[in-house]
């Protein structure tokens, strides 16, 4: 009599082992979820981007990017914006955070005149460093 109740406790103890299956399920859904946002956090307009051999630069703070496309269309960020525009907006931009790095992602076939006018732009916005923004050489 007393044998059969140690059995049915033994039977009701606690599982001693680690149930592994909902940790891998939360680590790949997680994984589904960082593939695909990672695309989504790259800056500005697809452009094709020159080939150039420098180090990559290591920066704490956004930049505000300026894309320009093949066929000489401006983008601030991810919105398209005329060139009358681009001064007195980034001028407006800068006055909030004075120490914003300026980059500008010009296509390779972007022809020189419209980054040279670009750059223009922005000396008379006030910003005297201007990075380009290029490909590891392949």
């Amino acid at each position: 009599m007393w044998n059969s109740h140690n059995r049915w406790e033994k039977e009701n103890e606690p599982m001693g082992e680690i149930n592994v299956t909902p940790l891998v399920d939360v680590m790949l859904v997680l994984l589904i979820i960082f593939m695909v946002t990672a695309p989504l956090l790259s800056q500005g307009v697809n452009v094709d981007l020159p080939d150039a051999e420098s180090p990559a630069m290591q920066l704490n703070i956004e930049p505000l990017v300026v894309s320009v496309r093949a066929d000489g269309s401006i983008f601030m960020r991810k919105n398209p914006i005329d060139i009358k525009q681009l001064a007195p907006r980034i001028t407006a931009i800068r006055k909030q955070k004075p120490e914003l790095p300026v980059f500008i992602r010009g296509d390779s076939k972007t022809p020189y005149g419209r980054i040279a006018e670009i750059m223009s732009l922005l000396e008379t916005a006030g910003i005297r460093k201007v990075g380009l923004v290029t490909e590891p050489q392949r």
